[in-house]
């Protein structure tokens, strides 16, 4: 899978960027984040082309919680239900929605 450079989110598109470093806090240990004001995303470009589609699906997550209206979010569940749905995504090559895309002869 490709990083999009955007995702929509209940009607809003959320930018999203691979950085060199993501920081939260003037902590530099994070592999993505989720601005709700910015409507952005960054993830860490030295991930691993998996560990950045699960960094975005995370952050995803945190979009579609936010725009849901749940200002206070439990990072555990956040952590816990992203990997879940990571692998129920991969593993059944779910797509939903506009024209295929296709890469090296892989859809």
């Amino acid at each position: 899978m490709m990083i999009p450079s955007k995702v929509n989110v209940a009607g809003v598109e959320y930018k999203v960027v691979e950085v060199e470093n993501v920081i939260i806090d003037g902590s530099v240990n994070y592999a993505g984040s989720c601005s709700y004001s910015a409507s952005k995303i960054e993830i860490l470009n030295s991930l691993s082309e998996t560990k950045k589609e699960q960094t975005l699906v995370h952050e995803m997550l945190h979009a579609c919680f936010n725009e849901a209206g749940f200002n206070e979010q439990d990072e555990d569940v956040v952590n816990r239900v992203s990997i879940v749905l990571y692998q129920v995504l991969k593993d059944n090559k779910l797509y939903f929605g506009g024209p295929k895309i296709v890469i090296d002869g892989m859809e």
